[in-house]
């Protein structure tokens, strides 16, 4: 009877080993708000590659096609994007302890990230996580976003971010290293 406690003993001590070392393997998350799906398959790529939770911002209103018509001046996006102050409600939120790098991802919207991802950043303790900054764009760089969000949050380790449009397996993996 000894004998079968101390099997038993060990194979609860084994497993238990082994499911804190996946829990240490995860360490990173890759976030994303993704309006058109665009933002979304990247992220669900670059995941893959680091191994990595994946966590979608997702707006408690979401967006029409209506309210991403960058053309009207009227439309929700337009009307966030030029308030500095606006921050669309999260519907969902997410337990950053574990985690110890961050990517963030998301459409360029007036050459700058949008603005839930300022709620995002301000509903979150990210502080002492290493942030990475990955986006989409049909036209625009990644450099103004990530200057943006360096100056509005100094307290948080904001590294370069990466544009990935259509990015190959290779570009992923460089991005991840």
């Amino acid at each position: 009877m000894k004998h079968i406690i101390l099997i038993l003993s060990t194979l609860v001590a084994i497993i238990g080993n082994a499911g804190a070392q996946n829990d240490n393997k995860m360490k990173t998350l890759v976030t994303y708000f993704s309006a058109s799906g665009i933002t979304e398959a990247v992220a669900k790529q670059l995941s893959q590659a680091a191994n990595a939770n994946l966590f979608e911002i997702e707006p408690q209103q979401p967006y029409s096609a209506a309210d991403l018509d960058w053309t009207n001046k009227k439309s929700r996006s337009s009307v966030e994007m030029n308030d500095p102050n606006s921050r669309p409600a999260i519907k969902n939120t997410c337990d950053m302890s574990q985690y110890e790098v961050v990517y963030i991802g998301f459409p360029i919207w007036w050459y700058t990230a949008p603005t839930i991802i300022n709620t995002f950043i301000e509903q979150n303790n990210l502080k002492g996580k290493t942030i990475r900054l990955f986006a989409t764009s049909g036209g625009s760089n990644i450099s103004k976003s990530v200057s943006d969000l360096q100056a509005r949050y100094p307290e948080l380790n904001i590294q370069d971010g990466r544009l990935l449009n259509n990015p190959s397996k290779s570009e992923i993996e460089d991005f991840v290293k």
